[in-house]
C-alpha cells in the first residue's frame, strides 16, 4: 500500500492494483512507484500482464481493484483523454492520409492549440527525433524506422506528463531497433519526461531503464536497477530471463553472523556467498 506522501511526489503510482478478466486473473495485487522524470521497463514474457498495466495507466483499461494515480491525483477511473499521457504503439498508429507534419500536428489540433504554436510546436517535435526534412511525406513513404520516430515525435509533442511505449520496437530489424533505443533514450531525457516502457527484450530494458520490474503471471517478481537485476538476481526466474546465466547447485553447510553462507559444490568446497534479498533456494 503506497501512502500519500508518496504517492504524490511519484510521477505514476500503481496501487494494489489488480485486473480480472472472467476467470483469468491477469495483473495481481501490483505496486509500482515511477518517480518524475525516470524510466521503468516492465519486462517479462506474452501473458504476463505488462501490457495490461500500461494499458491500465493509459486508461484503455479500468483496473478491477486498486488505484492508479499520477503527481497525487487519482485516475482510476478517468478517461483516456483526460489523463496526461501520450502513447507510442508497435503498430504505429500512424494516418496513412496525412502528412508527417500533419500526423505529428493531430493531437494539438484537437486540443485547440492555435494555429502559429501548433507549427511551432511540431516543428520542434520534428527535430527532436531529427525528421523535419520529412514533414510533407506521407506514411507510405517512410522506413519502419522513421514511422515509429513520428509516432514518438507524435506523443510527445503534445507535452505530456507521463511517456507510454508499448513494444514500441517489435516490429523493426535488429540494427532499427539498436538505433531507435538511443533515439528514445536521447528523447526521454532531453525533455525529462516520466516514461513506463513495455517490452519482453531484456537488452532493450537493461540498456534504456533507470530501473527494471520483472514480472510473471501478473505480478512483479524484482524491481531494480539493471545492474543489480543482472548481478543479483532474486530468483532462478529472474536470471534467467535477464540474461546469460550459469546455476550451480549446491550444498548449504553453514551460516555465519554476518549472513553469508557456507556451501559444497562439485569443485568448489569451502565456497561462500551471500544469498540475495531474502529468498533462499
Amino acid at each position: 500500500m503506497v501512502n500519500k506522501k508518496e504517492a504524490a511526489m511519484a510521477g505514476v503510482v500503481l496501487d494494489e492494483v489488480h485486473k480480472v478478466y472472467g476467470d483469468t486473473v491477469a495483473v495481481r495485487s501490483v505496486d509500482l512507484q515511477v518517480a518524475p522524470g525516470e524510466f521503468v521497463t516492465l519486462l517479462g514474457p506474452s501473458g504476463c500482464g505488462k501490457t495490461t498495466c500500461l494499458r491500465m495507466v493509459a486508461g484503455f483499461v479500468e483496473p478491477t481493484a486498486g488505484r492508479i494515480m499520477m503527481a497525487g491525483r487519482d485516475v482510476t477511473h478517468v478517461p483516456p483523454h483526460r489523463r496526461d499521457t501520450g502513447m507510442v504503439f508497435q503498430s504505429y498508429a500512424l494516418f496513412p492520409h496525412k502528412t508527417v507534419a500533419a500526423n505529428v500536428a493531430f493531437g494539438m489540433r484537437v486540443r485547440g492549440v492555435s494555429r502559429s504554436e501548433t507549427d511551432e510546436r511540431t516543428r520542434e517535435a520534428l527535430r527532436l527525433v531529427r525528421l523535419e526534412q520529412l514533414a510533407h511525406r506521407y506514411p507510405s513513404e517512410l522506413s519502419g524506422g522513421q514511422k515509429q520516430r513520428v509516432a514518438l515525435a507524435r506523443a510527445v509533442v503534445i507535452r505530456p506528463q507521463v511517456l507510454l511505449l508499448d513494444e514500441p520496437l517489435g516490429a523493426l530489424d535488429l540494427k532499427l531497433r539498436e538505433e531507435l533505443q538511443v533515439e528514445i533514450k536521447r528523447v526521454q531525457s532531453t525533455l525529462g519526461i516520466t516514461t513506463m516502457f513495455v517490452t519482453h527484450d531484456q537488452g532493450e530494458a537493461l540498456g534504456m531503464s533507470d530501473r527494471v520490474a520483472v514480472m510473471r503471471d501478473g505480478e512483479i517478481v524484482q524491481i531494480d536497477t539493471p545492474n543489480e537485476l543482472y548481478e543479483r538476481p532474486n530468483s532462478e526466474y529472474v536470471a534467467n530471463f535477464v540474461g546469460r546465466t550459469n546455476l550451480i547447485e549446491v550444498l548449504v553447510t553453514g551460516r555465519n553472523s554476518d549472513g553469508f553462507y557456507s556451501a559444497e559444490a562439485a569443485g568448489a568446497r569451502g565456497t561462500t556467498f551471500k544469498v540475495a534479498g531474502q529468498r533462499h533456494a
